[in-house]
């Protein structure tokens, strides 16, 4: 928990506890506008600010922009360096992290855990709240490789704009299924 505080994403642990109502979500995207970038309710339009991101999730908001890369030249290598194990069926362009090696290789931290161990096992539990919640992918399994490389140093993870990666994140996607639907 240290680390995730060190981070900031520690308020982010507390999402695993909500129940979501898909119906509502349903609603939600269904009332989204594309033009405007607002959800068109009966009270009039609402939409999702930065300033909520900022104090829903406690990330931050402006500081360094995150651009990842799509793309990484070596990615069992960066795996390799960073959690001191790489998937081995994966090849040797993958792009993401399956949930289900991340939970094999890091659910359980052994008691007599060194500093190095525990840290790993941050910034695989910060990849998970990444891929499962904040910005999953559409099949919701894994988790983008590209946000490894920017939990290197986890002093330093708290010196990009999350919050606002995620807003982003949330604005695209909403875009893309109401494209989707019309």
């Amino acid at each position: 928990m240290p680390y995730l505080e060190l981070t900031r994403f520690g308020s982010t642990t507390l999402i695993w506890t909500i129940d979501l109502r898909y119906d509502l979500i349903s609603t939600l995207v269904e009332r989204w506008r594309l033009k405007t970038h607002t959800f068109l309710l009966s009270c009039g339009e609402c939409t999702v600010t930065l300033e909520d991101v900022a104090l829903q999730l406690g990330l931050p908001i402006d500081e360094s922009t995150i651009t990842g890369r799509n793309t990484i030249a070596e990615p069992a290598t960066l795996c390799y360096s960073l959690l001191g194990v790489s998937p081995n069926n994966a090849g040797s362009k993958f792009t993401g992290l399956r949930f289900s090696w991340l939970k094999a290789n890091f659910e359980h931290l052994s008691i007599n855990a060194t500093e190095q161990e525990v840290m790993c096992a941050a910034q695989v539990y910060i990849m998970y709240i990444i891929g499962g919640v904040l910005m999953p992918d559409t099949n919701n399994n894994r988790v983008h490789l590209m946000y490894l490389p920017l939990l290197t140093d986890l002093q330093n993870v708290r010196s990009y704009s999350w919050g606002f990666a995620i807003l982003a994140m949330l604005y695209r996607e909403l875009c893309r299924t109401t494209s989707l639907m019309l």
